[in-house]
């Protein structure tokens, strides 16, 4: 064996040059599936015109609370936002948006069991089971086992039950109310979770997930074998009793290239359940507001939150016209310590500041509207929105 010599002592700056690789190849591990965390080259992007506006739907909102007791639950998630983000997509749609049919208000605290900052994987869970968490888990406890959640106990109450996001839909959000991990991060791992369940319709991305996977199994041909239409294509006619359709290997475009992707699934996702005349429970969400905020790009998170919105305003058509539909409008967390500093309702213009690129611990709004939406009033924390749906649904945790 050689002896190299003369080697010089590792100085500090070495010691610290080689924990910042150490360390940057542990975030790229983890992380590697979440390419909207890039952060080598961050340059805030902190004004917005708009140019894309949209009406708020036509209709009689005394309409959708026919009965006291609602029959469905439509639950909206906008990863990442809060206040600040609603704000700033009322500013830029000239102070018009389906938001501003909800009446009642609540605010949502949102730190983890472990973590004075949620991640939305303890947010996603904390609204889906009515448990803190810690971060990074999925629908299971501090003692990592398995909590029951939202979506589970609508499916054992009879209800038809699915998922949409503009994300993957093993991310963490969709995750934590169809599957139970350790940690967020194992993909493959939650998609197995999908063939335990009866969850009627599910839309958005992660294919590879399913079909490209370390342990060789195509779970789509499996879901087939249950009774599963699969399809990569929204527009596709469905023809079973049940619906998956995964229209991107990984994640879905950004709103700006992926057109009414959102709005559309959303109709197709309710569409679908409703003509099963069963009660249904579905979970929407706006997964990229967050991603928004974490690149400290206010025209991303304003055209995601702009997108958030025209998917609520069909959620809203349809509980006009129903009568017996709950809708909740949420967030997990806020993303971005984002600040509006000024702002122009006729020509669509906002001005915004980051204070971080991560997320913050500021409380995040909860709209409602239908029957059982005075349920949401008041300060809580983010716990209390699953025993709500429940207590509003008549439905014992």
């Amino acid at each position: 064996m050689k002896t190299i010599q003369n080697i010089k002592p590792i100085t500090e700056k070495m010691k610290s040059i080689s924990l910042l690789i150490i360390l940057t190849i542990a975030a790229i591990t983890a992380n590697s599936q979440d390419s909207y965390m890039n952060k080598d080259s961050l340059i805030a992007k902190t004004y917005f015109k708009n140019t894309k506006f949209h009406e708020p739907v036509l209709i009689n909102k005394d309409e959708i609370s026919k009965t006291s007791k609602p029959k469905n639950v439509i639950l909206f998630i906008g990863d990442g936002m809060s206040f600040a983000q609603v704000s700033a997509a009322l500013t830029a749609n000239k102070g018009k948006l389906n938001l501003n049919y909800f009446e009642v208000m609540g605010m949502s605290k949102t730190s983890s069991a472990s973590d004075f900052v949620t991640d939305s994987g303890a947010g996603g869970t904390a609204i889906s089971t009515g448990k803190k968490t810690y971060n990074k888990a999925i629908a299971v406890g501090i003692d990592s086992l398995p909590m029951k959640t939202i979506l589970e106990i609508c499916e054992e109450n009879k209800f038809s039950t699915g998922l949409v996001a503009t994300a993957v839909v093993t991310h963490a959000t969709p995750a934590s109310f169809i599957a139970h991990n350790k940690y967020r991060y194992n993909y493959e791992e939650i998609a197995l979770d999908f063939l335990k369940t009866n969850v009627e319709v599910v839309i958005g991305g992660g294919r590879n997930h399913f079909t490209k996977r370390k342990d060789g199994r195509n779970l789509l041909s499996e879901l087939i074998k249950q009774g599963y239409d699969v399809s990569s294509s929204i527009d596709e006619k469905i023809k079973a009793k049940k619906f998956i359709c995964l229209t991107d290997s990984l994640h879905p475009p950004i709103a700006t290239e992926r057109g009414d992707y959102l709005p559309n699934a959303t109709k197709k996702a309710i569409g679908f359940l409703a003509e099963k005349k069963a009660p249904f429970f579905l979970m929407v969400e706006g997964s990229q507001i967050d991603w928004g905020g974490h690149d400290l790009d206010l025209p991303y998170v304003v055209n995601e939150m702009l997108d958030f919105d025209r998917a609520i305003g069909v959620a809203l058509e349809f509980a006009a016209e129903n009568g017996e539909t709950l809708i909740i409008v949420t967030a997990d967390h806020e993303c971005g310590g984002l600040s509006i500093l000024n702002g122009n309702e006729q020509t669509g213009e906002v001005w915004g500041a980051f204070s971080s690129d991560d997320h913050s611990p500021i409380m995040v709004p909860v709209f409602a509207i239908g029957p059982g939406s005075e349920k949401f009033r008041g300060i809580y924390e983010n716990t209390k929105i699953f025993y709500c749906i429940l207590d509003a649904l008549n439905i014992k945790p």
